[in-house]
């Protein structure tokens, strides 16, 4: 991590972290920062202020941007070089190298990747002090949305490096054939730089890149927790430090749970106790209204039991910023890697209630419905009654019926299981006895309120059709059976085709009503991540 000391562009210093030691590094002014960009109007004035700070001059190399973005850069004292068509290609490094024969350094960053000039020092300390021609800063980026199920079940990466920085110095360049490379191919600048014998250093700017996204957010942690004094510490622990606030709420535990939330030294900690415990769902409501309390953007869920792998956060926010999605939820159940370490029991268990939560959410797309890893925003906490969630282990099911009503949109994210020494709570023949009626009185409320109150579709009419023939169906079949083998009467040949008719009728109606819901529920969520 880079720390800055210094504001003058003459005396900056950089704290860089080199294994266990500290050194002082300075940034000079013989540093040219270079900007290629498409239209970034609304950041690129504050990318060029900030950019100033670390370096002697701007260049931003403009791609046939449609908007004001040219005008912004020059009021922010860049200079520009302007591409009348966008091919994103065609600009030569040499080029952009002629406006900047003063400097030793030239950082080159990606806007498309991170918009962080804050991480130039991090670039340019190793070229300073000699040990390197060239470092490239990278960070991971997702594939493209709905490609990672394909890559997880064929055992591939589902991440990509993108390169945020790449600096470079002057004996670098002067090694290098600049007429045929582009200021915007950075990975065949790298390729010939590494052909040519040049020192490169990669250096992994993800957990700035994430921290820097994420400042702009309040972003909040719910942990919920009862009887949890061996794991609740590691749990508050592992939280990363861009959370603003962490709510820990002891749910009436009987061991020394509330002692230590409340002699916990982050000051993030926000304790909240229950006198007597009132279930993990009133925990986690009274842990969302506190966060509205505060005014917190996005709130997330990490039970108290370290089970929930801080590093996937990242993953669960993202498609709230991105305005993909309203809550973004984990699902463990995608391939028998993933869930490795969940009983076959627990994982028939959850693939049960997946299916019952699908038709009765509306979601149809989301599975694992039980994984209380979720990230949740404002607008959707604003949106739905939180007095209303049900209270048990299945609030996530009832969360899901109750923003699908008000047409949330909703986002699985797959992560892999984490097991630990804590053994669930749940136990899966009482809680889908519990949850299983909670899940079908939520589903007749959902199409009341969305298809009949606050909208109107017919699709209603075929699931209540369905609701009366089917079971009608099944026990006039019931009683025909009955009646023929158990007492012997006499039943008319025709009360089995009348059988048959009446249940296929009510399968028909019921796939009708489900394929109507599909597709009326298509914009309301959006494919796993």
């Amino acid at each position: 991590m880079s720390n800055e000391l210094g504001t003058g562009q003459s005396s900056q210093h950089i704290i860089t972290n080199e294994g266990n030691s500290y050194k002082e590094v300075t940034a000079s002014e013989n540093v040219t920062v270079v900007l290629p960009v498409h239209n970034e109007e609304v950041s690129i004035g504050s990318v060029v202020l900030r950019s100033k700070k670390y370096s002697d001059k701007v260049i931003v190399v403009d791609d046939a941007s449609t908007d004001h973005t040219i005008d912004v850069s020059e009021m922010a004292g860049a200079e520009v070089i302007w591409k009348q068509t966008h091919k994103g290609n065609d600009v030569s490094l040499r080029k952009v190298i002629e406006k900047a024969t003063s400097s030793d350094i030239i950082v080159i960053m990606n806007l498309g990747v991170c918009h962080d000039p804050s991480l130039i020092p991090k670039m340019i300390a190793p070229i300073k002090d000699d040990n390197f021609d060239l470092s490239v800063g990278i960070c991971f980026s997702k594939v493209k949305p709905g490609s990672e199920n394909v890559l997880l079940l064929n055992n591939k990466n589902t991440e990509s490096k993108r390169i945020g920085f790449i600096a470079l110095s002057k004996e670098c360049l002067s090694k290098i054939d600049l007429p045929h490379l582009s200021l915007f191919s950075m990975r065949s600048l790298i390729s010939m730089a590494k052909k040519a014998g040049i020192k490169v250093l990669h250096i992994d700017i993800q957990e700035e890149h994430e921290a820097s996204l994420f400042r702009a957010y309040k972003i909040g942690v719910v942990v919920p927790a009862y009887n949890e004094e061996r794991l609740i510490q590691e749990t508050i622990g592992g939280i990363p430090a861009y959370v603003d606030k962490i709510y820990v709420i002891n749910d009436g535990s009987t061991d020394r749970t509330a002692e230590i939330i409340n002699n916990m030294p982050d000051c993030r900690v926000v304790p909240i106790h229950h006198e007597v415990n009132k279930g993990v769902g009133a925990a986690i409501i009274n842990g969302y209204k506190q966060a509205l309390a505060d005014e917190m953007d996005l709130v997330a869920v990490m039970v108290g039991d370290n089970q929930m792998d801080p590093y996937q956060l990242p993953k669960l926010i993202m498609p709230i910023i991105e305005d993909k999605a309203d809550y973004a939820k984990g699902n463990r159940l995608l391939s028998r890697q993933m869930r490795q370490g969940m009983s076959t029991w627990r994982a028939f268990g959850n693939g049960m209630l997946s299916m019952i939560t699908k038709i009765g959410s509306g979601y149809w797309h989301i599975a694992d419905p039980q994984n209380g890893y979720t990230v949740i925003s404002r607008y959707a906490l604003e949106t739905i009654d939180l007095d209303s969630i049900y209270t048990y282990y299945g609030y996530c099911n009832d969360i899901l019926l109750k923003m699908n009503a008000f047409g949330m949109r909703v986002m699985d994210v797959t992560m892999p299981a984490r097991y630990g020494s804590e053994k669930s709570k749940i136990k899966y023949s009482k809680y889908i006895r519990k949850v299983a009626p909670m899940i079908f009185r939520g589903f007749l409320w959902r199409l009341k309120m969305k298809y009949m109150v606050l909208d109107f579709h017919p699709l209603v009419l075929f699931y209540f059709a369905s609701m009366i023939l089917v079971p009608l169906g099944l026990i006039f079949g019931f009683w025909i059976v009955l009646e023929k083998l158990v007492f012997h009467g006499s039943v008319s040949q025709n009360y089995p085709l009348l059988f048959v008719f009446i249940f296929l009728v009510g399968m028909q109606f019921l796939l009708f009503a489900m394929f109507f819901d599909m597709q009326a529920n298509k914009k309301n969520y959006s494919k796993i991540t």
